[in-house]
């Protein structure tokens, strides 16, 4: 009798699976049509308008570093060496740099068992285009919303 109960609960369990995973037919996204190319907003990079002096360390490490994978110091300078050919005598002359970018808060950064590990920080700024006015909206992928209003 205990062993009937539990094979019905347990065939009793798929056949509410299949009633919840029916039941989500409704819409999950909204389509919306743009009339003319005035409504469009623009969304940009704000790492698409920075540019650091040639072959200087910030210009090493924005290039070396990428927004996927947390990066540590080894492979930073194994990178800087491999794209550049530049090797510094001294890897804590980095970090200065490093830790500008950080407090600037171009570069996020990461202690993982007690080493340190760094990453570009998505910023985004999208224009919002409205009456006689632009509005800037930073958005950031990994945290929150910021905005401000500009005359053109």
């Amino acid at each position: 009798m205990v062993f009937k109960g539990l094979i019905r609960g347990f065939i009793g369990l798929f056949h509410r699976i299949d009633d919840w995973s029916a039941a989500g037919d409704e819409r999950v996204y909204e389509t919306k049509e743009i009339g003319s190319t005035d409504s469009i907003d623009e969304i940009h990079s704000v790492w698409d308008y920075l540019h650091f002096k040639p072959n200087t360390q910030a210009f090493h490490l924005a290039s070396a570093l990428g927004f996927d994978e947390w990066v540590e110091m080894n492979e930073l300078r194994r990178r800087i060496k491999e794209l550049f050919g530049a090797e510094y005598k001294n890897e804590r002359s980095l970090y200065p740099y490093l830790k500008t970018l950080t407090d600037v808060g171009l570069v996020e950064n990461s202690s993982v068992g007690g080493r340190m590990q760094w990453r570009k920080h998505d910023l985004v700024v999208k224009l919002e285009k409205e009456e006689g006015e632009k509005k800037v909206v930073v958005v950031e992928a990994r945290a929150g919303k910021k905005s401000m209003k500009l005359r053109e």
